[in-house]
C-alpha cells in the first residue's frame, strides 16, 4: 500500500472516545457520520456532545475539531447546567470565595458578617423580598469594588468617569461611551477581584482609546498587568456567573 494510503488509514484509526474532557469534568461524545454532510458540525446533546461529520474524514480531525471549539462547548455547557437559585441557604460565588446566604428576619437591613471562617450575608424583612434584598446588597458591594478601581485607573490615565452605571446584561460585562459613562454588569463582583481590576481597566483605557486597536491593548496591560488572566477567566468562567438566578 502506497505511503500516503497508510497514512491515511493511520489516521482514521485513530480511536474516538465515548467521553472528552471539557473544563475539567467528562462530558459524553457521540460521533455520527452522515453521507450528506459535508461539513463537521457540533451541538449539545442532553448533558453531551454530537458531531455530525462526513463519511471520510478522519477520526483525529474530529477530535481536533472538538478540541478547537472546547471553549463554546464549555459555555453552552454551563449555560445549560442548572444554575444556583437564591435563596435562604444559598452558596453564590463572590470576590473569589464564597457567599453564604441566610435569612435573618429580626433584621431590618442586610449586612455582611464573617461567622465561623465565612462570609454571610444576612437578609432580613418579608421573605417573599428576599431575593431583591440580596441583589441590592450585591449590587451595593460591586458598585464600591468597581469605583475604586476605576478611580485608581482613571488616576492613571488623567481622566475622570462622567458616570458609573450597573446593569445585568450577558451581552457585555462593559462599555464606555465617548463622553466616558461607563456600564458595568454588577455580577462581575461574583469573579475575583483581578478579574474585576481588569474589567475596570478595560473600560477606563477606552477613555484614551476608543478602540481595540494595538495603543488600546499596551494601556489596558499598564493599567493591568495581569489583564491577560483576567480575561482568560472571565472568558471561561462568565457563564457561570449568569447563571446565578436572583430573581424572586
Amino acid at each position: 500500500m502506497p505511503l500516503t494510503k497508510l497514512l491515511r488509514a493511520s489516521t482514521r484509526a485513530t480511536p474516538l472516545p465515548d467521553a472528552v474532557e471539557i473544563a475539567g469534568r467528562s462530558v459524553a461524545l457521540s460521533v455520527r457520520r452522515h453521507p450528506r454532510a459535508r461539513r463537521l458540525t457540533l451541538r449539545l446533546q442532553g448533558e453531551g456532545l454530537s458531531v455530525t461529520a462526513p463519511m471520510r474524514v478522519p477520526n483525529r480531525a474530529i477530535l481536533e475539531f472538538v478540541e478547537r471549539h472546547h471553549d463554546w462547548a464549555k459555555t453552552r455547557l454551563e449555560a445549560k447546567a442548572p444554575g444556583i437559585r437564591v435563596g435562604d441557604g444559598a452558596v453564590l460565588p463572590f470576590r473569589g470565595g464564597e457567599l453564604h446566604l441566610r435569612y435573618d428576619p429580626a433584621r431590618r437591613t442586610s449586612a455582611f458578617e464573617h461567622r465561623d471562617g465565612r462570609l454571610h450575608l444576612l437578609v432580613g424583612g418579608e421573605p417573599e423580598h428576599f431575593a431583591r434584598r440580596a441583589v441590592d446588597a450585591v449590587k451595593k458591594a460591586a458598585r464600591a469594588d468597581l469605583q475604586a478601581a476605576v478611580e485608581r485607573h482613571s488616576a492613571h490615565v488623567g481622566l475622570k468617569p462622567a458616570a458609573l452605571a450597573l446593569k445585568d446584561t450577558k451581552s457585555r460585562w462593559g462599555s464606555c461611551t465617548v463622553a466616558r459613562r461607563l456600564s458595568f454588569s454588577w455580577r462581575i463582583v461574583m469573579a475575583p477581584p483581578f478579574v474585576l481590576d481588569y474589567l475596570a481597566a478595560h473600560e477606563v483605557a477606552h477613555f484614551r482609546e476608543m478602540n481595540h486597536g494595538a495603543g488600546f491593548w499596551a494601556l489596558c496591560r499598564e493599567l493591568c498587568p495581569g489583564m491577560d488572566e483576567g480575561r482568560a477567566w472571565l472568558k471561561q468562567n462568565g457563564a457561570s456567573l449568569h447563571a446565578v438566578d436572583f430573581s424572586t
